[in-house]
């Protein structure tokens, strides 16, 4: 349960990166126009840090999630370090969001 959940927070940044490129290309509003090949490179590249940090964070995620259950399963008392393994990986998710979001904002 708690590995689903903590992959669906890092699907959730790469839907937003997503959605801030289609606006950018102006699929939403209507207003969408034919883009050179370098621009089009520009928006896959921009993409890049989300999907492949994103797609590591996910994998990890599910994997330090795990652990926190079996720390707080034996442990109940230390369940403030799975906690903060939980966040520190998310963290890095959170990273390459923000890369990718300052790179589509300098295109154009």
């Amino acid at each position: 349960m708690s590995k689903s959940l903590n992959q669906l927070s890092t699907i959730s940044l790469c839907l937003t990166v997503g959605f801030l490129c289609l606006m950018r290309m102006g699929v939403f509003n209507g207003t969408y126009v034919d883009m050179s090949l370098q621009e089009g490179l520009r928006y896959f590249a921009a993409c890049m840090p989300i999907a492949i940090g994103g797609g590591i964070s996910a994998v990890a995620q599910g994997r330090v999630a795990a652990g926190s259950i079996n720390i707080l399963a034996r442990q109940p008392e230390h369940w403030t370090k799975g906690m903060v393994l939980c966040i520190v990986v998310e963290f890095y998710a959170i990273l390459s969001m923000l890369a990718s979001i300052m790179m589509l904002l300098n295109i154009g």
